[in-house]
């Protein structure tokens, strides 16, 4: 958008558009973003990255001294007291919950007396997929990817088959070695092709060269007549000429050209990787027809775009009015604590060497002599000090509540400023909304996720993995904020009483309020196990009174079934 003589760019970081700072992405004397000018990073790809140094140098409290760089020197006094640091933290916090595991559909019902169709085999598979995340530390994974998530907007998970381990395994990638490659000519969903590419320093004592490392997956046809087909296992009866192609090679620096940008480097200028195995990852047929590849963003994307928003966009300008007001807040409370002192009259010591008045110091036990008509004035800040530290607290509360995490969630919020908890609740509505948002972000990439999991074991013919369509698997969230537990308890028992939920569901609503129940079936059929022992069916004998009024009998069996609804409840 071309507005007067200068160009207004409006796009997924328009965002970052009010620093000076984003300016210098690209250009080849550019000392805040030198790695920018290499001439192998697309030029579409620039601003994308300079965001993200921006948002992680905030993270670090170094945003003014990335300032600094790009020409302003007065930013290297900017108080930065990790505010932005917090903000991420406690949205990763609350988008985590206490604990994340993997539920497989249909495995609740294994343990039934009657399972439903395919039950078995699900929870079969839940068993196998928590194995497999325990194993490839998924909890400490999660962490790391979510929260570069919640800082950068974006993430990336990397998949691979283990011939050693015989599992897949899991890497996190940071998104700024990310580059796919999106075909504008079709709808597509996902890209057929993806970069991961780093540049690799150079190292003297190893006598090697600056060069830039890339590792490319993309989707092609098995046989270069595209006539060839393969049956995969987690689709048999269907025979499909497409499969994943691995390429992993390296660049010196000072080969390339201008032009030849990360999707045109020169193929006869590579030097390929080679597997512990020597195999060279020249095109490696991984015999897999999809990109092991998981992008995780942030938030929902807009309309056209791929990417992202960090959980800072909307408030950085806040952060920088904070930083400001704390540089402010320091320096006036250096005046306060050591105030300006104004004297007249006074006798000043002279220095014998120079015969030049001495200065006078602010310090416990210094004497002054002034003449008659003397006096001192000291210069009193403390009300300045006062409105700033009032100013910072006012900005605490507007970033929070534009950030949408809220006071409440901070923990800065007064708990004598809350009339009840239904207010409280009202309080974290906000809240609740963001990390529903967030969550929905990710529901279908984690689903993906493990489904490329199972294909990989199916891949790997690894023992107890048959062919057949991958189980629909999802990571379920704890609960982000504190439940009353007594509140869902007997709501559930009361509605598992009177027949309107499952035991099933009765546990999972248990285990949603913080239970520390691990898996639903087995806890279901503990639960059954222990009704059947301990509370035996035992038919009421009949009374005159209950057989002269049918309501008695039937408030008394009502009363016997609400009782012997949830065994551990009676107990």
């Amino acid at each position: 958008m071309d507005v007067g003589l200068r160009q207004l760019a409006i796009d997924a970081w328009s965002w970052l558009n009010y620093k000076p700072v984003m300016a210098e992405a690209g250009r080849p004397s550019s000392r805040a973003f030198p790695e920018l000018a290499k001439t192998w990073v697309p030029p579409h790809e620039l601003r994308r990255l300079a965001a993200y140094k921006v948002l992680a140098s905030y993270d670090n409290n170094q945003a003014g001294q990335l300032t600094a760089a790009a020409g302003d020197e007065a930013a290297l006094e900017r108080r930065e007291l990790g505010d932005a640091a917090n903000l991420v933290d406690t949205a990763l916090g609350y988008l985590l919950g206490s604990d994340q595991q993997i539920a497989v559909s249909g495995a609740e019902h294994a343990d039934q007396e009657s399972p439903e169709p395919g039950a078995v085999e699900a929870a079969a598979v839940q068993e196998r997929l928590r194995v497999w995340a325990e194993k490839e530390l998924l909890t400490l994974r999660i962490q790391q990817a979510e929260r570069t998530a919640v800082l950068l907007g974006d993430s990336v998970y990397v998949l691979a088959w283990s011939p050693e381990k015989q599992r897949p395994t899991l890497r996190v990638y940071d998104p700024g070695f990310f580059f796919p490659q999106w075909d504008d000519d079709q709808d597509q969903d996902y890209p057929t092709c993806v970069h991961l590419a780093w540049e690799l320093p150079e190292d003297p004592d190893e006598r090697l060269k600056a060069r830039v490392r890339r590792v490319t997956y993309e989707l092609g046809p098995i046989s270069e007549d595209g006539n060839a087909t393969r049956i995969y296992p987690w689709e048999p009866g269907r025979s499909s000429n497409v499969t994943c192609y691995l390429t992993d090679a390296e660049w010196l620096l000072e080969d390339l050209k201008r032009g030849e940008t990360l999707d045109r480097l020169p193929m006869d200028r590579a030097v390929f990787r080679v597997r512990s195995d020597g195999t060279e990852l020249n095109r490696l047929d991984l015999m897999i027809d999809f990109v092991p590849v998981v992008h995780i963003t942030n938030t929902i994307p807009e309309g056209g775009e791929h990417w992202g928003r960090s959980a800072l966009a909307h408030v950085l300008q806040g952060l920088d009015e904070l930083a400001a007001t704390d540089s402010d807040s320091s320096a006036a409370s250096a005046t306060t604590g050591t105030p300006i002192i104004g004297l007249a009259g006074a006798r000043l010591p002279v220095d014998r060497a120079t015969g030049r008045p001495e200065k006078l110091k602010v310090e416990a036990g210094a004497v002054w002599q002034l003449g008659d008509s003397g006096r001192m004035d000291a210069l009193d800040t403390s009300p300045q000090l006062a409105e700033l530290r009032a100013r910072v607290e006012h900005l605490l509360d507007r970033i929070a509540a534009n950030s949408r995490i809220t006071a409440a969630g901070l923990g800065t919020l007064d708990a004598s400023e809350v009339p009840s908890g239904y207010a409280f609740q009202l309080a974290l509505a906000p809240l609740d909304a963001l990390i529903g948002a967030m969550r929905l972000a990710r529901e279908h990439k984690y689903r993906l996720l493990l489904k490329f999991v199972q294909r990989l074991y199916q891949a790997g013919r690894a023992a107890g993995w048959m062919e057949g369509e991958s189980f629909s698997a999802r990571l379920a969230w704890a609960p982000h904020t504190p439940t009353d537990r007594a509140a869902v308890l007997e709501e559930v028992v009361t509605a598992y009483g009177a027949r309107v939920i499952s035991l099933e569901t009765a546990v999972q609503m248990l285990l949603d309020a913080g239970y520390p129940i691990d898996d639903v079936s087995q806890e279901v059929a503990r639960i059954r196990e222990a009704g059947r022992q301990d509370t035996p069916v035992v038919e009421p004998k009949p009374s005159a009174e209950t057989t002269e009024d049918p309501s008695n009998q039937r408030d008394s069996q009502e009363q016997q079934r609400r009782q012997t609804a949830f065994g551990f409840a009676t107990r």
